[in-house]
């Protein structure tokens, strides 16, 4: 099995659990965002795999971002490097195939919450902690933090979080549209993989498509979306999951999905 330096694999059924290994906050470092690429892309090539949990190794950090020590001499060609890394590393798997969830476990801070918002789905405990602080220390949000929270929070709070400095409980994240349940300590994990069980009931061929068009809605004007729609529809009558889909439901059966 390939190693991927600082995140732990583990396939359960058509899941991927990847848990971010980086003690004592687990943090990002270039070792562990490149193999963050390798790993989404061999998932992709994986027809088996429907979905992909992230979450953090123990019991205080879903992940606390980058490592800091990485910008302390002010190097700017060390910022240039890693800043793109950070962004295609979350972007790579933004475009995970599947639907991702992060099953936030514990403090998501900088980069661990930029991580969390490029997933699809975000599942926080009641202890959860997020923020992004980068201003706190000369920096800002370079993986995605000020695009994608305000698509999700609005323009107010995503203000309030990235100019002010805001940190956010579980309970106002879930208020605020930061994360799409809160559970109980210790069940982000839990939830996460029920949730992904669900995703197995669906056509992949269907979730791939329909992922691909909410994704567009962000920069997509919709005299353009729905046409892509109409033809996505019918594209699919050129999978096998479609006919598979349609004959189980008719025959009164469990689909069995081809991803193909």
């Amino acid at each position: 099995m390939t190693h991927y330096p600082h995140l732990l694999l583990d396939i359960q059924q058509h899941t991927a659990l990847v848990t971010i290994s980086n003690p004592p906050a687990n943090t990002w470092n270039a070792d562990s965002l490149n193999g963050l690429i390798e790993l989404v892309h061999e998932l992709n090539a994986n027809r088996d795999i429907y979905a992909l949990v992230l979450t953090g190794e123990g019991s205080k950090f879903f992940s606390a971002g980058a490592d800091l020590n990485m910008f302390a001499d002010g190097d700017p060609a060390v910022a240039r490097k890693m800043a793109r890394l950070f962004g295609q590393a979350f972007e790579t798997l933004t475009d995970f195939r599947g639907v991702s969830i992060a099953a936030i476990n514990g403090y998501a801070m900088g980069g661990g919450l930029e991580v969390a918002l490029a997933c699809d789905v975000r599942i926080a405990e009641t202890q959860a902690q997020m923020a992004l602080p980068e201003a706190t220390v000369g920096l800002l949000p370079c993986a995605g933090g000020t695009q994608n929270l305000p698509w999700l929070v609005g323009e107010g709070w995503a203000k309030r979080m990235i100019l002010c400095g805001e940190r956010v409980d579980a309970a106002t994240a879930e208020r605020i549209g930061l994360v799409e349940q809160v559970v109980a300590t210790g069940e982000a994990r839990n939830a996460a993989l029920a949730l992904a069980a669900k995703v197995a009931k669906q056509s992949p061929s269907s979730v791939t498509a329909c992922k691909g068009l909410i994704q567009a809605a962000r920069s997509n004007p919709m005299k353009h979306a729905l046409p892509a729609e109409r033809e996505l529809f019918v594209d699919l009558f050129n999978t096998q999951d479609q006919r598979e889909g349609v004959n189980a439901f008719l025959e009164k059966r469990a689909p069995h999905w081809k991803n193909a």
